[in-house]
Formats: C-alpha cells, structure tokens, sequence
C-alpha cells in the first residue's frame, strides 16, 4: 500500500470517472486503473462498483476513502509541520472564502498579507459554504473565511469582524422618504434574492420570517443562483430592490444618486465573519496574520 494508491482512490471516490481522477493525479488512466485493483487485491474487498458509464464507491470502499483522506491529511501535517518549523510565514497558504464575502474582503486583504508577509501567496477560492466545509475538513484548504454560526469537529472558529446588513434601492423609489426600513416592509416588496444554497439567502429570509411565505415570487426565477453583483444590477435597472452586506452596496459604482442604501430600523440585521481552521493545523501564525489584516482592511 503507498500513498498514491491512497491518493487515487480519494480522487476517483470524489470524481466517480477514471479519466478526471487520472487527469487531477497526473498520471495515466491505466496507471490509475491498476494501482486502485493492485490495492484491491491487497486488501481483499472492492472499494468501486464499475459499470460502462458509472463509478459507485461501495459500503466498505467509503471507510478505505475515509481513512485514506485521513492518512493523506496526516501527511500533509508532517510537510506543514516541517515548513511550519522555519516559518510559518513562508509558503503558499491556502484559504477559500464564501461568495458573498470573498469578492469584497480578498481586494483588500491580499494587498495586507503580502505587505504583513510577502513570503506567503494566498491560494484562493470562493465556493458555498458546504463545498468549503468539505474541503477544510479533508485538508484541501487551509483556512476558510465564512459566516457564523459554523459549527465543525475539530475545527477553530475566530470573528473577523460584524457588517450590518442594508436595503439597496433604485432611483426614485417610495422608500428613499425613510431613513430607515422596517424588516416587515420586505414581504410587500419586489424583493431579489440570491438562489438557493447562499447563506447569505437564507439569513435574509430568517431575519424577516414573513419572507418565507412569500419564496415563490415572480422574481425569485430571476435571481436564483445570482450574485449579489448581479442583483445589484438589477437593482439598478429598475427590477426591485435587494438586501446586500455593507460591504457589497457598491453605490458609488453607479452615477451619483442611481442607487441608495437605507439602513434598517435597530437592532439592525447583521452577520458575523470569521476565520475557521482545523484545531490540527499546525500554522496558527498564519491563522493570526490573516486575522491581523482582516482588522486592517477598510470596507465600509
């Protein structure tokens, strides 16, 4: 048993086709083929179901898979642990963050990591939080950026900061009169919303629990599996108006006076967002630098 067998089985368990999991391990699909039936042979089980179009991982195969991407994550401790011990400064850190986040933090938070430690690039990626989730946990990010509450085994949470959550309107609508915006208003109004599997989606609805009744408007084909840059932009166009954090607004992108913002009424709706990171992972200066230059970043 080697650790490339054990890296090929994790890669075609997650790709579930034989060409793709060769292509992401750099070698040929018959060099993948007969090191996973090697492993097999040693191991006196199957841990893939074949078929001409398909590939299943089977009952025993998914706690090999498991335990192999155990064993890799040990792994890549020993090399952390090894770089970590010169500085844990240096080299690539990988760290993802959540759609609706990472578009407005990463252009301000790289220029202060590379000014804090220009001997660490950033690995980045922004995905759902539960592609995220599965990908810290498996060892293929390093840190994640997203919004609480995110509760995880074995993984370390820290805020970065709180950003209120704010109502963008078009030019000339009936609620730029209000300085504030009361949360029940929003059943009663052409609302946009991101598509199903942002966070960001469901904690606008959970703020407002009226909006649940309201989830199969005309609009919501509109903006399902949007980003908020795009809502913005309907937004603009005249279609509806959306809830965005602070940080995405981006009222000043448009002429002067074509969106608005309104805050709502106290206690304003809000999130928190924070840095997660495997309680194993054995950088945690890395951890305090990108918390330093998350408190150093201007967004709003």
């Amino acid at each position: 048993m080697t650790l490339s067998e054990l890296k090929y089985i994790v890669a075609l368990a997650q790709e579930r086709h034989f060409g793709r999991a060769a292509e992401r391990c750099f070698v040929s699909q018959p060099t993948l083929s007969v090191a996973i039936k090697k492993l097999e042979s040693e191991l006196g089980i199957s841990l893939f179901e074949r078929s001409k179009n398909t590939v299943s991982v089977t009952p025993l195969g998914e706690q090999v898979v498991h335990q192999a991407q155990v064993v890799l994550e040990n792994v890549r401790s020993l090399k952390d642990i090894a770089t970590g011990g010169k500085d844990q400064l240096k080299g690539p850190l990988k760290i993802g963050a959540i759609f609706t986040i990472g578009s407005y933090l990463f252009p301000h938070l790289i220029p202060q990591v590379q000014q804090l430690a220009p001997d660490m690039p950033l690995y980045i990626e922004e995905n759902y939080t539960r592609v995220l989730r599965k990908k810290l946990r498996e060892g293929e990010l390093d840190v994640i950026i997203i919004a609480l509450p995110f509760n995880e085994t074995d993984v370390l949470t820290k805020p970065l900061y709180d950003e209120a959550f704010e109502v963008l309107l078009p030019k000339g609508h009936d609620w730029l009169k209000h300085k504030s915006i009361k949360p029940e208003l929003l059943p009663d109004s052409d609302l946009l919303l991101l598509g199903e599997g942002h966070c960001f989606r469901d904690q606008v609805l959970d703020m407002c629990p009226a909006l649940h009744k309201n989830a199969n408007t005309k609009l919501k084909s509109i903006a399902e599996g949007s980003s908020l840059e795009t809502l913005r932009h309907m937004v603009a166009s005249g279609l509806g108006i959306t809830v965005l954090p602070k940080s995405a607004t981006g009222v000043g992108l448009y002429a002067n006076g074509w969106l608005e913002t309104r805050p709502f009424v106290k206690p304003q709706p809000s999130r928190t967002v924070a840095i997660a990171w495997r309680a194993s992972f054995p950088r945690p200066k890395a951890v305090d630098l990108i918390t330093q230059a998350a408190s150093l970043c201007q967004l709003f």
